[in-house]
């Protein structure tokens, strides 16, 4: 039988238009919550409203900017008027560039901390209060690149090793308030951020080997389901804990 592990819970997911944030608005959606998908792209996020409503899923869509404390602001307040409670919060926003260390610019470096790792806190800034209220939890994106060296991804690396930081901080913090906060660390996705990925000029193609899983590409969906189990009551002692989904590629 379909799970149903978030009937009459409200989740908010960001960075929801495309990848592991819209397979997980939609895995959410059909285990019964009741979804608020934030993203910067307005025209895919009509996408996913339109997939939503024809399979029956209880999903509405909100443009926001995680990378502003305007937009977070905003976009909480809305969401918990919504939905009336914010049980679930999912922090999935994130931006990926690959270039030599020595060649990445402030601007480049500051625009994957800002949206990668404080968006990420804006968003469990705004929303803990709500999360105490209803006993809820965040689930946030880690990444391999947090727990390994990845090449010509320093900013990326840094971004993703601060949200895995944050997030246990967080979990020894609230876990008083009956709050919990985990970290989902994925490997190499099919998604619209890995496919664009190319080698910055002059790479050594065979550093590749250290962030390629034996045996492909894992799925957006894979990763929405280890989500949904994370952040549902069956998960109810996990607290604090990373989950590497990485096709064996750090074993």
């Amino acid at each position: 039988m379909p799970l149903q592990r978030f009937e009459g819970r409200g989740a908010l997911v960001t960075g929801a238009a495309s990848g592991i944030g819209r397979a997980t608005a939609l895995r959410l959606g059909a285990e019964g919550a009741t979804v608020v998908a934030a993203d910067v792209n307005p025209d895919l996020l009509a996408t996913l409203s339109s997939e939503a409503e024809v399979t029956g899923r209880s999903l509405s869509t909100l443009v926001s900017d995680v990378g502003t404390e305007l937009g977070v602001d905003t976009l909480v307040a809305e969401a918990v008027a919504r939905l009336g409670t914010l049980d679930v919060v999912i922090n999935v926003a994130g931006v990926l560039s690959f270039s030599h260390t020595h060649e990445e610019t402030l601007e480049e470096w500051s625009r994957l901390i800002t949206i990668n790792l404080t968006g990420t806190f804006l968003v469990c800034r705004r929303a803990l209060p709500h999360l105490v209220s209803s006993g809820g939890n965040i689930v946030n994106l880690a990444s391999t690149a947090a727990h390994a060296g990845q090449p010509w991804a320093a900013a990326y690396s840094a971004s993703k090793g601060g949200v895995l930081a944050f997030t246990r901080a967080l979990a020894v913090e609230y876990a008083g308030a009956g709050v919990r906060a985990n970290t989902i660390s994925p490997g190499a996705i099919d998604t619209p951020i890995t496919q664009a990925f190319h080698l910055p000029e002059g790479a050594d193609a065979k550093l590749l080997r250290r962030v390629t899983p034996i045996g492909g590409f894992g799925t957006p969906e894979g990763i929405a389901a280890a989500i949904a189990y994370v952040a549902s009551d069956e998960a109810s002692h996990m607290n604090g804990a990373d989950i590497l989904i990485d096709g064996a590629t750090l074993a």
